[in-house]
């Protein structure tokens, strides 16, 4: 089980990395004057909706295509400007508006890269979801429209829970998850780094997922997943 090895250590690096700084970064989610969203595409364009909600001062986005205005809110200019805006505004936040439809850490990098440029990196929660008692939200992580997290909960770094998602108590997930619109994740179920849960996916309690897997849209998962690949079905099965 090198795999569930793998994953559990890199869960335990993440939870002590989280367990200091999970109440600074709710606080943050109250304060944050500016914020800057990576990236101007369809997931940007949710984000922004999301961030409009919230007390905070949306500047624009970042985008190396020039994709017009998005719900109000300008194109900055591409990544080479996120230094002066630091150097222009001092105390910035940015979140990442790239989506994540594959096991890809394109969002961990990026992540990573805003990060060390100095920017913060807050929690984005909706109004509209429910957050329940002893849950913990890694850093740049969103909770959408319409979605559950019950009590008991935790995420790594960079996790989307999208639209009327379900993540029920006692779920760990580890960095640059997706459960996508529409998934349940049932009670104790504990998922590694860079997994996509598809759109209606089901995973039942108490399963464990290693890290890099797709669960395509629809699929039930009733056993663990030790080896990193793409499922699909009712119960999945390994399609590649």
């Amino acid at each position: 089980r090198s795999s569930e090895r793998a994953t559990q250590g890199a869960w335990r690096e993440d939870a002590e990395s989280r367990s200091g700084r999970g109440r600074a970064l709710r606080e943050i989610t109250h304060v944050m004057d500016r914020i800057v969203v990576i990236g101007g595409g369809g997931h940007a364009k949710v984000l922004i909706g999301l961030l409009k909600k919230l007390p905070w001062n949306v500047m624009g986005y970042v985008d190396p295509e020039e994709r017009g205005i998005i719900l109000g809110v300008p194109r900055l200019g591409g990544d080479d400007i996120l230094p002066e805006l630091l150097h222009t505004y001092g105390r910035c936040g940015a979140i990442i508006g790239v989506g994540k439809i594959d096991a890809s850490p394109l969002r961990t990098t990026l992540q990573q890269a805003v990060e060390a440029a100095g920017f913060e990196l807050p929690v984005a929660v909706s109004p509209h979801a429910v957050v329940n008692d002893e849950v913990a939200l890694g850093p740049g992580t969103v909770v959408l429209d319409g979605a559950v997290v019950n009590s008991g909960s935790e995420t790594g770094r960079g996790c989307i829970v999208n639209t009327n998602s379900t993540l029920e108590h006692d779920c760990r997930l580890g960095v640059n998850v997706h459960v996508a619109s529409g998934a349940t994740v049932c009670g104790g179920v504990t998922i590694g780094a860079n997994c996509l849960i598809g759109a209606g996916a089901t995973v039942v309690q108490n399963v464990r997922i290693c890290d890099n897997c797709v669960l395509g849209a629809g699929s039930v998962v009733m056993q663990d997943i030790e080896s990193p690949g793409t499922y699909v079905g009712v119960p999945v099965r390994r399609a590649k």
